[in-house]
């Protein structure tokens, strides 16, 4: 059974004034989705300072997505998978002690702010997270507290997962430090990552839409995925309904998934997949796209960034916290979920880790229907000036 915290969720902190032009850190060792969602909070924060020096410490496979931002000075990269477990800092000594004068560094930078962007979930993450802010030393720490955090100096209220958006808790933590947080002004944006060439733009001279789809989840949560036959017959649907081109997405780990999905369409002309290792690139495909239809994932959220209309399949994880992000345009999205199940979601739910390969039988997305996805992808098409084709209307 889980620890419960074991003080209380502190009220907000009011916020404070670090000066003209302060050294900051911001603390994200995550992955893609999870990092594309703190560039609100690191837009707010610049706005806010907009002489201080800003440093993200991120993961290696990360750090290419903040490459070409304006908005930080210096990206650095941690390989917090070294250290996921008490056994794994033990044998990987090197890289402890690698890890050990890359901190010594950090600390020389004499921070004014670090903002530590994570939950204090697990126990051994909270210990890591001490660790790090004690190694870094800044004049302040700031994060989110859910009873645990007492080793912060500035504790933002964690309310459970699900109780903000991911987006809007980062949000709240550089509140902390006096920037101006508002109700949908801060949505995800392209030019936040240097992307000036990033603008939703669907060729309507084609016959039909082309719809991006992604039939993956990553490599964490495989059973965030929504059967394969269900993606090819929602395929085929959209093509017969609309004319539509599709371009599946997938990345390394998902090549399997792909060859599935292609094997049961028996790989028509109308459909081709696609594969790039750069996000940049990812996006700019994305923003010629009339629409994107995907499970939880890097990808959902890099339509959304790209201004792409998205229909969102959840299953064990939570829309509240990882959903599409466009509180700018709510119309843009959709989430389909079965709202029938008191179990779901079973993944990060209230202030635990939960089951993150859900339940063997899996109900929440094995007995989702086709018909629930593609109600919504059809009312996004719509919306934007798509039409069943004639052949369609006759069937």
């Amino acid at each position: 059974m889980p620890l419960l915290p074991h003080h209380h969720i502190p009220e907000p902190p009011a916020p404070i004034n670090l000066g003209e032009q302060p050294r900051i850190c911001l603390i994200k060792l995550a992955t893609l989705g999870d990092l594309l969602l703190t560039t609100p909070a690191i837009h707010a924060l610049r706005e806010r300072y907009p002489g201080a020096r800003i440093d993200v410490l991120t993961t290696p496979g990360s750090a290419e997505l903040l490459r070409d931002s304006q908005l930080i000075r210096h990206i650095y990269t941690l390989d917090k998978y070294n250290f996921d477990r008490p056994t794994q800092v033990i044998r990987n000594v090197r890289p402890a002690l690698a890890a050990g004068a890359f901190l010594a560094r950090l600390r020389r930078e004499r921070y004014h702010a670090a903002l530590l962007l994570h939950h204090l979930t697990l126990p051994f993450g909270r210990v890591k997270y001490q660790a790090l802010l004690a190694a870094i030393a800044p004049r302040y720490s700031v994060g989110l507290d859910n009873g645990w955090g007492t080793f912060l100096d500035i504790r933002v209220p964690d309310k459970g997962f699900g109780f903000r958006h991911e987006a809007d808790y980062c949000l709240a933590v550089v509140k902390a430090l006096g920037a101006e947080v508002g109700p949908a002004a801060h949505p995800l944006r392209p030019t936040d990552l240097g992307w000036e060439d990033i603008h939703w733009s669907p060729d309507y001279s084609a016959p039909g839409p082309l719809i991006a789809m992604h039939a993956g989840s990553g490599s964490y949560s495989v059973a965030r995925r929504w059967p394969v036959e269900r993606y090819a017959q929602l395929a085929a649907r959209l093509h017969q309904e609309y004319d539509a081109r599709i371009v599946l997405l997938s990345g390394p780990e998902e090549r399997l998934t792909e060859r599935s999905l292609l094997a049961r369409l028996g790989r028509p002309e109308w459909i081709e997949a696609y594969h790039t290792d750069s996000p940049h690139e990812l996006a700019r495909m994305l923003a010629h796209c009339a629409l994107f239809i995907g499970n939880d994932s890097f990808p959902m959220h890099l339509a959304t960034l790209a201004g792409v209309p998205t229909v969102a399949v959840f299953g064990p994880s939570n829309h509240h916290a990882w959903g599409p992000y466009r509180p700018d345009a709510p119309r843009e999205v959709y989430v389909v979920r079965r709202n029938d199940l008191a179990c779901s979601p079973c993944f990060y739910r209230g202030h635990f880790l939960g089951m993150p390969q859900g339940c063997p039988p899996r109900p929440c997305l094995t007995e989702l229907p086709v018909e629930r996805v593609l109600w919504p992808a059809r009312r996004l098409l719509h919306q934007h000036g798509w039409r069943p084709t004639g052949a369609a209307l006759l069937g």
